[in-house]
């Protein structure tokens, strides 16, 4: 089992940056493909990033790239989401998200993550 838990969510203005991280209890995640998701208040959830097992291989939604960074740090058994220049549209509800992969392309589709965190709320204010 891996317990994961987000933080770092909170109220910022347009433009403004976040960094998100997640940690992970239970087990190592070396050999876990690791991924964001949101959710926005009446849609479904969608991809954001994720990244290899092994930090070689990054994806990322096209809404977001050249504005988010998906990093992790195995030592700490942490992925983390550095968000810049946010939108109000952005605001929602953030998940950390690992599935157990040797693949080196990360996933994409949320229904094929094992597990999942309790989400970090993100509101960006226009």
């Amino acid at each position: 089992q891996v317990q994961l838990v987000e933080s770092g969510g909170g109220l910022v203005q347009a433009g403004d940056s976040l960094r998100l991280s997640c940690a992970a209890s239970g087990r190592t995640l070396r050999s876990y493909t690791m991924g964001w998701f949101r959710q926005a208040p009446g849609k479904e959830r969608e991809f954001v990033a994720a990244i290899s097992w092994n930090g070689g291989s990054t994806v990322y939604a096209d809404s977001v790239k050249g504005r988010f960074t998906i990093s992790r740090d195995s030592a700490k058994n942490r992925v983390s989401l550095q968000m810049n220049s946010l939108k109000p549209e952005e605001t929602a509800v953030y998940y950390c998200a690992a599935r157990y992969s040797g693949s080196s392309r990360p996933e994409t589709t949320g229904g094929i993550y094992a597990y999942w965190g309790q989400g970090t709320q993100v509101t960006v204010s226009s």
